[in-house]
């Protein structure tokens, strides 16, 4: 067993060796809560959640961080005279948190706010002003409290996206008032007049607040020490944050992350998805129209490192490839007696597990399942129990390990309980009622009631052991313009 990931740092694959091979650490960069979720953050936090599923499989433990900014210009940007920053923060943290949920993310071993760790990042700016790869800006009275980060004291400033330090552009997370140079970026920001007093903390160099970049090299720190196996976030947080990160961390002495992961953006009409161009898609919007599942299903089923352009028919794709995986397990639960009992117990395939391995392969790893799921229905077909059950609990256990089992009791709404409820007893009804038909040899009844069904998009399954139905699986309507 090798596991390989993609080493943005490297810009190469390479095997996978956790620091303690019994617990794998990962830090992912959480949301900055201005304000709330677009279907690009549940896609960002989708394929984390299914690296952190599949690591635990291979190595039985790991410990995930994914923090919440919640002080930022940006925070207190959005925050008015009734809402204040740190209650909208929350209210949409909230947000963020009932969307993962939505679709099955695995809640965070630990999600620091920010805030919570304010000594712990003013430890780590005096240790790099100690060291000599920080300063106090100038105490001029606009630059009182300024403390930045000397990137040309700093000769690997750059080597996480490897561009050198004369041609990026300058910083512009703080005025450039008090800086030595203009890439030079910002740990500590002096309070400012215009800003509300409830942001400001006490420090060595005045009052003040956290610079973002310093959040999360103390964070991860705190929760997962100074060297750790994962960081994790979206390709646009390549530079400056994550440049910045590696550079403040190393500087201060710390290993920091051994691993650099990061996962592709979505595009709305080949454009990226960002709240600053207008073009993004609310994740509210899309969990009302749509089954958390699917959307799930749809958001995973591109590669983690590629961009995912989003249309209606992303998610009429998988939705339709979820209703061939639920329609096979529910077939084997009718049809196999004993079969739930074979799920228990099941290893991955090989196949499986290779495509996963390999960089975390989830398309092919797809391509496995639904050819597991053609195979058990044919062995259904030519009544093969045997080769019916291998099936059966091999697709039950690679939907599991997905977070993608349609049958998995989480998925289950209580509105979508009432109405799957309420239309089985109807259908159940006139399945009765053409069985009655049928019995007393009035094949014209029969027929109608069977055509009946049919034309509500309902498809009977006569068996040994009686009638069932299932939605059959038809075509959308087009949509009109």
């Amino acid at each position: 067993m090798t596991v390989q990931l993609y080493d943005t740092k490297a810009q190469a694959l390479r095997d996978f060796v956790p620091l303690d091979p019994g617990n794998v650490t990962i830090y992912v960069c959480g949301p900055t809560v201005q304000s709330g979720p677009h279907i690009g953050h549940l896609r960002g936090a989708l394929s984390f959640d299914i690296l952190r599923r599949w690591l635990a499989h291979r190595f039985g433990r790991v410990t995930f961080v994914r923090n919440v900014t919640d002080i930022d210009d940006k925070v207190l940007a959005n925050a008015t005279d009734g809402e204040p920053w740190w209650a909208l923060a929350y209210r949409m943290e909230l947000e963020f948190t009932r969307a993962y949920t939505a679709i099955g993310i695995l809640p965070p071993t630990y999600e620091p706010r920010a805030t919570a760790s304010i000594p712990q990042m003013q430890e780590l700016i005096a240790r790099l002003i100690e060291s000599g790869h920080a300063y106090a800006a100038d105490a001029g009275a606009d630059a009182a409290g300024d403390v930045y980060f000397d990137v040309r004291s700093w000769s690997d400033y750059g080597s996480l996206t490897r561009q050198s330090l004369d041609a990026m552009e300058p910083a512009a997370d703080a005025d450039p008032r008090g800086k030595r140079d203009p890439r030079d970026f910002a740990l500590w920001k002096g309070a400012k007049p215009d800003e509300p007093a409830s942001a400001t903390w006490e420090s060595p160099w005045g009052p003040g607040r956290p610079g973002w970049h310093i959040e999360c090299s103390a964070m991860s720190r705190r929760y997962l020490g100074g060297e750790f196996d994962i960081h994790g976030g979206g390709l646009d947080l390549r530079f400056p944050h994550h440049e910045n990160e590696l550079a403040q961390s190393t500087a201060a002495g710390d290993g920091f992350a051994r691993y650099w992961v990061h996962n592709g953006l979505v595009t709305v009409g080949a454009q990226k998805m960002s709240k600053s161009l207008f073009n993004f898609v609310l994740a509210e919007d899309v969990l009302r129209e749509r089954d958390p599942l699917v959307v799930r299903y749809a958001l995973a089923a591109a590669h983690y490192r590629s961009s995912l352009d989003i249309t209606p028919s992303t998610f009429d794709e998988a939705e339709a490839a979820l209703d061939r995986i639920r329609t096979f397990l529910e077939r084997a639960i009718r049809t196999l007696r004993g079969v739930e009992d074979v799920r228990v117990d099941a290893a991955v395939p090989a196949a499986f597990a290779a495509a996963l391995d390999d960089d975390l392969g989830v398309p092919q790893a797809l391509a496995v399942l639904h050819e597991t799921v053609r195979e058990g229905n044919s062995a259904l077909d030519a009544g093969d129990r045997d080769a019916a059950l291998r099936a059966f609990a091999d697709v039950a256990v690679m939907a599991g390990v997905l977070g993608i089992d349609p049958l998995d009791p989480q998925w289950r709404s209580t509105d979508a309980s009432a109405e799957a409820s309420a239309l089985d007893a109807l259908v159940q009804t006139m399945i009765a009622q053409r069985a009655a038909a049928r019995a007393a040899k009035d094949w014209a009844a029969a027929d109608r009631i069977r055509d009946a069904i049919a034309a509500a998009g309902i498809a009977l399954e006569d068996g040994p052991d009686g009638t069932h139905w299932s939605v059959a699986d038809a075509p959308r309507p087009a949509e009109s313009n």
